[in-house]
């Protein structure tokens, strides 16, 4: 798929058919996280790979939202390991694992796998859930796998404000 093609079809997919994905798929996926650029090449992602049925049901009473996806990853950073931006105010964490969790979500639709980035989770309760490491922080989960038949993204979907809207020459 071009680029532009896996950006436009790519939606936040609610509804799967249960089917893991495979693990070649799964290994492209994972490598274009890997590849991801962080903040001075700090890499401090962690991503976990949920599969197993008591995994799956673990992650169903921390969300409504799995939507029977077959394969979850848990996407974390270690917080030991971010750039501190000048200043001291904040650091590259949760930048770095929402461009790692982006590659990974374009890498799938790119191989015919659906996502949907799920942050209707209590971070804490999947770190305790999964016995992370106290160093690690929670951003998101993001599910793959394929859309069942009555799957179709969501009308918000299609709503994209005017570039002029969003984007300023100064």
């Amino acid at each position: 798929m071009e680029f532009m093609e896996v950006v436009k079809e790519r939606y936040s997919c609610r509804s799967y058919d249960g089917r893991p994905v495979e693990p070649e798929k799964l290994a492209e996926i994972l490598e274009a996280g890997r590849l991801a650029p962080t903040a001075k090449n700090l890499q401090e992602q962690r991503i976990y790979v949920v599969e197993s049925e008591e995994g799956l049901a673990k992650i169903d009473t921390l969300t409504r939202c799995r939507y029977n996806a077959g394969t979850v990853l848990i996407v974390a950073f270690d917080k030991n390991n971010v750039f501190t931006y000048p200043g001291g105010k904040r650091d590259s964490g949760i930048e770095d694992a929402s461009i790692v969790t982006t590659h990974m979500m374009l890498a799938a639709k790119s191989v015919g796998v659906d996502s949907t980035w799920l942050n209707l989770i209590d971070p804490d309760e999947v770190k305790a859930a999964f016995n992370l490491p106290e160093n690690e922080e929670v951003l998101c989960l993001l599910n793959l796998g394929y859309a069942d038949e009555n799957a179709e993204p969501s009308q918000n979907h299609f709503s994209r404000k005017a570039i002029g809207e969003t984007v300023k020459k100064i």
